[in-house]
Formats: structure tokens, C-alpha cells, sequence
């Protein structure tokens, strides 16, 4: 009797001893029932129109996707943080949600630089992190395991992309550039650069300017000096608006390019240039499928009035980058829901590899590759006078490609 005692407590111990690795191999976050997300961005100060309304639309992906059934029955639980587009910020939030939260995932970052800032942690604590809608060049290449980002264009893809719709559908030779003289305006030139050659018979002028900057006078002239064909921006809203306004007060007449990066607030942006007779021959960047008028997504705008019925009532809502909250609460649904019943971290990793997912919300499928972790290389350009949007037909790509430095 003695004998089979201690045999049974052998056996009790061995089978515990033998659960402790699978127990030991579970990732944080889930449970029977849920599957916990991060979810951040810059939800108050001057970067607010970056990130607020582009969590709302996150947030109602993930609660539709709850309301279906959730991920192989686990409810997604969101742990929200406000990182008010700065570098600091956003990284005490992120090692808030994977240390003291314990998130599964990451879905967050509007702000490029900040998002840049988080990469050394992400990949200590190697917990995966998609982006929300920063392009986070820097965080992207050269590819990380565990961060997936650009849902909105990559840096590298916007410049490319400009450049190809100034020479294509502008009929540019010569083209002024104007960019920020930081590592976020060294990745677009690079690739307008790469455009420019790939086209063979085009040339750039390129003004480099700091993004605090206050008086743009001295980098309008040298631009008028060169005299291109069109102007393309690439700069943020502020320093955007300084330039349109003085290429007006210096008689310009030409084309003007206004990449994604400027266009957050269009009402603004008319106020801040002095009028709609400063864009006459005007146009912007955009990353969407359509226009936002276009019925082919009256069903995302239709959504967000469901959702936020109060904030869709007040004026300037929803905010022009709202969409871009989408695509990467799409991927992550779908990497979980591939991940099967079982998820872990390394199963979700190795699907957003080779994921593949038309969102019917951007310009172009949200595409990922083992070597490139950047979403989305495609952009739409929309004539825009002030009051009157007019979509031109067709997207423009960028030829850039990431390669890995001997």
C-alpha cells in the first residue's frame, strides 16, 4: 500500500513537473475569455488630430468584432493610454501596458518619432506592436521581428509617391521639394530620390527646412530661383501653411503638392494660408480608397455615427484621419483569429509575416513581407480648391525598397 502511495506522488509530481513548461510558455493577456490589447496614441495636446478619432476607430473595430463573437470566443479587452505625440510619453505608456497591464499585443502610435523612440523595448520585451497610423520609418527598418506599422504609408512610400504623381499625372520635369531636415524628412527624400531616378528624366530641388520653423522666405525664393514645374510638400501642417501662404505672396502659380503628413485639419489649413484663393492650383495627398464623400465608404463614416453619435454632432468631427484607426485594428483580428484557438505571440508573429488584407478602407491591400514590415506603399492625390475636392483617377506607388546595408 505504502508502495503505491509513493508511486502515485511520484507520478502527481512528474505530471506537474511535466504541465510547468506549458504553463511557464503563457503569454500574458489571455485568459478563457480574453484576449488583452494596448491601445495608444496622442489623445489630448497639439497632436491631438493624429490620434484621437483614430482610436475611436480602432476601438469600434475591436468592440464590432466583440459584438460577432470575438476571437475564437475570447472578448477583446482594450487598456487605453494617451501619449500625447511625444517620445517620453508614449514610452512610459508602452512599458505601462506590457509590464503593470500585461497586454497580449500592442496597437498604437500616431507620432513617428515617437513610435521610433519605443523600438529598443518593444524588442527586449518582444511582445508584437503594430502601429496605429504613424509611418515609423525608423521603428520599421531595418525589419523587426515584432513591429508591423505604415497602415497609413510609410515615410518612404509618401516621397516615392509624390514624386510619381508630380511627374505622372502633373507632367513635372523639375520638381521643388521642400522637406524637414530630420531623420522623418531624410526617409521621404531618399525615396523621392529613388522615384526620381527610377523615372530617369526628372530632377529635384530640394529645400531642407526645421519643422519649428518660423519664416520661410529665405527656402520660397531658392525654390522660385530654380523654378519647377510643381512644388511638392512634405512637411507637417504648420510649416505647410507658412510655405502656401508665402508662395502666394511671391506670385506662384504653379502646382503645389501637400503630402498626407500636412493635411490633418483642411479647414485649418485654408484659415491658416489666408483663403481659398491661395490653392488654386492646389493639391493633397491622401492615403483612403476614395474621397470621403465617396459612397464606397459612407459604411466607416456610417459606423462612426453609431458609435460616437455626440462627438459626430460636433463640428470638425470626425477627424480627417479617423480611417487610418482601421486597417491595423483589422490586422490584428485577423492575425489572432489565423492564430487559431491557442494564440501566443510567436503564432500571431508569424502570421502578420506574410499577412495579406484588402481593408477596403486605404488606397491599396495592407501587405507585409518577412523582409518588409511596412503596410501600405500606395497613395490617391485629390485636387483641392479650398471648399471642392476632386479625386484624380488612379494611385501612385512608390518603387523604394528597403536594402539591407553590407
Amino acid at each position: 500500500m505504502k508502495t503505491f502511495k509513493r508511486l502515485a506522488v511520484a507520478a502527481l509530481v512528474l505530471g506537474m513537473g511535466a504541465m510547468q513548461p506549458a504553463l511557464a510558455q503563457t503569454d500574458p493577456g489571455i485568459t478563457d475569455k480574453t484576449i488583452r490589447i494596448g491601445l495608444f496614441s496622442p489623445l489630448s495636446g497639439p497632436g491631438m488630430a493624429y490620434g484621437f478619432d483614430v482610436v475611436n476607430a480602432a476601438k469600434m473595430w475591436y468592440d464590432k468584432t466583440n459584438k460577432e463573437g470575438g476571437i475564437h470566443g475570447r472578448q477583446i479587452e482594450l487598456v487605453i493610454e494617451d501619449t500625447r505625440c511625444n517620445a517620453n510619453d508614449l514610452l512610459a505608456a508602452v512599458k505601462k501596458l506590457v509590464e503593470q497591464d500585461k497586454v497580449f499585443l500592442l496597437n498604437g502610435g500616431s507620432c513617428s518619432a515617437a513610435v521610433v523612440a519605443a523600438r529598443e523595448y518593444v524588442e527586449r520585451a518582444k511582445v508584437p506592436f503594430l502601429m496605429l497610423n504613424a509611418s515609423g520609418d525608423g521603428a520599421l527598418y531595418p525589419p523587426s521581428k515584432y513591429i508591423y506599422g505604415a497602415f497609413s504609408i510609410s515615410q518612404y512610400a509618401l516621397g516615392g509617391s509624390a514624386v510619381q504623381f508630380a511627374a505622372e499625372h502633373l507632367k513635372a520635369k523639375k520638381i521643388g521639394y521642400i522637406n524637414h531636415d530630420d531623420a522623418y524628412g531624410t526617409w521621404n527624400l531618399e525615396a523621392a530620390q529613388t522615384q526620381a531616378k527610377h523615372l530617369g528624366d526628372v530632377t529635384l530641388n530640394v529645400q531642407s527646412i526645421n519643422a519649428n520653423i518660423n519664416d520661410v522666405t529665405a527656402p520660397m525664393l531658392k525654390i522660385r530661383a530654380a523654378n519647377p514645374d510643381v512644388l511638392v510638400l512634405t512637411t507637417y501642417a504648420r510649416p505647410a501653411a507658412l510655405i502656401i501662404k508665402k508662395a502666394r505672396e511671391l506670385g506662384w502659380t504653379k502646382p503645389i503638392v501637400l503630402t498626407v503628413t500636412g493635411t490633418a485639419d483642411l479647414t485649418q489649413l485654408v484659415e491658416n494660408v489666408g483663403g481659398p484663393d491661395a490653392l488654386k492650383n492646389f493639391y493633397i495627398q491622401d492615403v483612403l480608397a476614395a474621397l470621403p464623400s465617396d459612397p464606397k465608404l459612407a459604411w466607416v463614416y456610417d459606423m462612426y455615427k453609431q458609435y460616437y453619435p455626440e462627438l459626430a454632432a460636433k463640428p470638425g468631427h470626425p477627424q480627417s484621419y479617423m480611417p487610418y484607426g482601421l486597417p491595423s485594428a483589422m490586422s490584428v483580428v485577423k492575425a489572432l483569429q489565423e492564430a487559431g484557438p491557442e494564440p501566443t505571440r510567436e503564432k500571431v508573429l508569424s502570421i502578420l509575416e506574410n499577412l495579406k488584407l484588402e481593408t477596403k478602407v486605404m488606397a491599396a491591400p495592407v501587405e507585409f513581407t518577412p523582409t518588409d514590415h511596412a503596410a501600405l506603399k500606395s497613395a490617391i492625390y485629390i485636387k483641392f480648391d479650398g471648399v471642392n475636392k476632386e479625386l484624380i483617377p488612379g494611385t501612385f506607388k512608390s518603387v523604394w525598397k528597403y536594402v539591407p546595408k553590407q
